[in-house]
């Protein structure tokens, strides 16, 4: 794990937003309601063989074995072999002008489907990395059904706790007492992800789109909306630990650290607990003060996977600190604090020790 400096690493990539959600969540609505909103007339969706999206007919206006344009612009693309392959058949048709020069790319993953390989091919394949980006992973929970999945399915409460943004549908066939308690056993699963309701598939796509970091230049309003600071942290402060009450395996808590990092420790102290906790360590994002550049290096990681880092160009505000939300399973935030503190007290005094 090795910083990025120089040129801007984010400009003119492609925002790749991952729709999730359990099997009858909604997800083939949504997607329907986005792609006729005119701010997604150049959206290209990428659905895979087991993917629920329905094409209206009277909305084809051509189509191949495996890529449809729509009638108002969108293209729709189905995932034959791979992820990756189909990414790189994209770009490559948009190079060409065999397609429509998408802005903006959905993959809808099928109900049963873990979101975490989604969002690593993004980070491991380099020609990917080169032209798209993860703008953000947005999770459907079924108001009816949810909490009985949450309890049964394992993917269920993956999904939750791996999304930037929940959406809770069907509010308006369940009881208003069930929909609540969904809610607030999501928000304790993942108290950084937004939450809201959506019926029929109606949301302003500006709440799912523009998550994640599009340049270096970011200022303090969007790295707050990609870190998720919510409600409960006004004053700019990040969000701290909330203890899940039914999912108690899942834990969410935030670390900050006064003195900067050197980059070799923190890479180190990652390292090791990506190969100790790798499958337990859900999601990691955070900026890290790191000696010697000129603004903080924005991490991010779902499970043993990191994307490549980048340094912004200056800090947004004031506060320099180091800080780090994590989502994990049974890691908890004193065994985590525990092993940060251990990398800087080992480290070489030139490096992270602080000196009297």
């Amino acid at each position: 794990m090795t910083a990025q400096t120089g040129r801007d690493p984010l400009a003119g990539r492609l925002p790749v937003t991952v729709i999730t959600g359990f099997l009858g969540s909604g997800k083939t609505t949504l997607i329907r309601r986005l792609l006729a909103h005119p701010g997604m007339n150049r959206a290209a969706v990428i659905v895979n063989e087991f993917g629920e999206v329905g094409i209206d007919h009277d909305l084809v206006a051509a189509s191949s074995e495996s890529v449809t344009l729509l009638s108002n612009g969108c293209l729709c693309c189905v995932v034959r072999t791979d992820l990756q392959e189909t990414l790189r058949e994209l770009f490559a048709k948009r190079r060409a002008g065999a397609v429509i020069d998408f802005d903006r790319v959905l993959v809808e993953t099928s109900g049963l489907a873990d979101p975490a390989p989604v969002v690593q091919t993004l980070a491991t394949d380099t020609l990917l990395a080169a032209q798209y980006r993860l703008d953000g992973v947005v999770t459907l929970v079924d108001a009816v059904n949810g909490a009985g999945q949450l309890d049964r399915e394992a993917e269920s409460v993956k999904q939750a706790a791996l999304a930037d943004r929940l959406l809770v549908t069907k509010t308006d066939l369940a009881p208003v007492e069930t929909a609540e308690a969904l809610r607030e056993r999501l928000r304790a699963v993942n108290p950084h992800a937004e939450l809201a309701d959506v019926v029929q598939g109606e949301i302003d796509p500006a709440f799912l789109t523009g998550i994640g970091l599009a340049s270096t230049r970011a200022g303090a309003a969007q790295i707050g909306r990609w870190l998720g600071v919510g409600k409960e942290s006004a004053g700019g402060a990040y969000l701290g630990a909330v203890a899940p009450r039914h999912d108690r395996a899942i834990l969410t808590f935030t670390l900050r650290f006064e003195q900067p990092f050197s980059w070799p420790t923190f890479s180190a102290a990652m390292e090791l607990l990506t190969s100790l906790r790798g499958p337990d360590l859900l999601r990691v994002k955070g900026l890290i003060n790191v000696r010697g550049e000129p603004g903080p290096v924005v991490v991010q990681a779902v499970q043993h996977i990191f994307h490549p880092p980048v340094t912004l160009a200056a800090w947004p505000g004031d506060d320099r600190r180091s800080r780090l939300v994590f989502i994990t399973r049974n890691i908890p935030e004193p065994a985590v604090t525990a092993l940060f503190d251990a990398a800087r007290s080992i480290a070489p005094p030139t490096e992270d020790r602080s000196t009297p």
